[in-house]
């Protein structure tokens, strides 16, 4: 069994990201999201983190609060209806991922140890965050990557 207390972020992270730039569509975004099996993904402009879209984000576009955590799924079931402007964003491909992404994103350094990285996350309420090297994205640890961890 691996000492999760030795372990840094850079023992965990996936390490091929998938990015997107602020200037994409929330069409374009979430077909990457969906292509690649991801829940989010990094955006860099110039090689440079700006922020981070989620899938959260692309079902939440604008400043419209969600009646509650899963009101989406409600939505698809036929449960609840939503009014019509939000509607209307929730299909406007054009809206770029920078009108909704989360600027300033959780991050670690690559050697930030484990349960640093963990409390980091329970104490942001985040299910990911990013782990950068001299400014530079290196990588993301998610909670996946840390039941990973456990299962060694």
């Amino acid at each position: 069994m691996a000492d999760l207390n030795r372990m840094s972020a850079a023992d965990v992270m996936t390490r091929t990201v998938v990015t997107v730039g602020p200037e994409a569509t929330l069409r374009q975004a979430a077909r990457l999201m969906t292509h690649h099996h991801v829940s989010a993904l990094p955006v860099l402009k110039g090689g440079v983190v700006v922020g981070l879209v989620s899938e959260a984000d692309l079902l939440q576009p604008g400043a419209t609060p969600a009646p509650q955590r899963d009101w989406w799924l409600h939505q698809l079931a036929g449960e609840v209806e939503l009014a019509p402007d939000y509607m209307n964003a929730l299909r406007d491909a054009g809206r770029s991922v920078g009108q909704v992404m989360q600027p300033d994103p959780i991050w670690v350094p690559e050697d930030a140890a484990l349960p640093v990285v963990a409390g980091l996350m329970a104490k942001e309420g985040v299910r990911r965050v990013l782990v950068l090297r001299e400014g530079a994205l290196v990588g993301v640890v998610s909670r996946r990557d840390l039941v990973g961890a456990l299962a060694k």
